[in-house]
C-alpha cells in the first residue's frame, strides 16, 4: 500500500483524495507495478493536472480507466483493435474531470459497447492493477492507467450502438468467434476472435 504525507488543499482535494486512495489499495504484484503506483501517487499528490482537457495529449500525462470484460458463461474476455495505437486493448476510456474512475467506466460500456457495467464480485467497483504506459503514434503522451474488472452476465446488448472511431471492436484470441459471439459481446463489426480465460 502506497502513501503520501502531503496535506491536500487544492479545490480539487476530494477527487485527488479519492484517487489517492484507490491506487493505495492496490497492492503491486511485481517491482515494475510497485514503481508504477509509487510514481501515480507522487502525480497526484503533487497537484499536476490529471484529467485529460483536450485530445489528445493535454496534459502530456493524464488519467485512463481500462475494463476487462468478462464472459463467465464463455469463458472469454473481450478486447478491441485500437486503430490508432494498433494494439488489440481491453475497452476504456480517458478519465473526465473530477469523474471517478468507476464512474468512466460506466460511461464508456455505454458509450462504446452500449452495455451496463456489472463490477467484479472479486474487485468491485475499485481497480486491480496500475500501469504508466507511453502511446504510440503522433502526439504520444503518457497514459496512467486505472485497471477495473466486469462481467457480462448477458448477452443483450443495446442496439444501435456506434463504435467510436478509433477503434475496431471485436473478440480477439485463439479461436475464431462466431456473429453471434459478437452481439453477444455487445459489440458490431470487426474481427472476431475470443480469448480464453480458463
Amino acid at each position: 500500500m502506497i502513501t503520501t504525507d502531503r496535506g491536500l488543499t487544492a479545490p480539487d482535494d476530494r477527487p485527488r483524495a479519492h484517487l489517492l486512495g484507490l491506487v493505495g489499495a492496490i497492492e503491486a504484484s511485481d517491482d515494475l507495478e510497485r514503481t508504477h503506483l509509487e510514481t501515480a501517487t507522487q502525480w497526484i499528490a503533487g497537484g499536476a493536472p490529471v484529467y485529460r482537457v483536450h485530445k489528445p495529449d493535454v496534459p502530456a500525462m493524464h488519467l485512463v480507466s481500462y475494463f476487462v470484460v468478462l464472459d463467465n458463461t464463455r469463458e472469454q474476455l473481450l478486447l478491441v483493435a485500437h486503430r490508432k495505437a494498433g494494439l488489440w486493448l481491453p475497452t476504456g476510456g480517458h478519465v473526465e474531470p473530477d469523474e471517478c474512475p468507476w464512474a468512466a467506466v460506466v460511461r464508456e460500456c455505454r458509450e462504446e459497447l452500449g452495455i451496463e457495467a456489472v463490477a467484479s464480485p472479486i474487485t468491485g467497483e475499485r481497480p486491480f492493477f496500475l500501469t504508466i504506459t507511453r502511446t504510440r503514434g503522433q502526439r504520444a503522451h503518457t497514459d496512467v492507467s486505472l485497471w477495473l474488472g466486469l462481467i457480462r452476465f448477458d448477452g443483450h446488448p443495446r442496439s444501435g450502438v456506434q463504435p467510436r472511431e478509433d477503434v475496431h471492436h471485436g473478440e480477439h484470441g485463439e479461436e475464431e468467434a462466431s456473429p453471434s459471439s459478437l452481439v453477444h459481446a455487445g459489440v458490431q463489426g470487426g474481427d472476431r476472435r475470443a480469448v480464453s480465460t480458463r
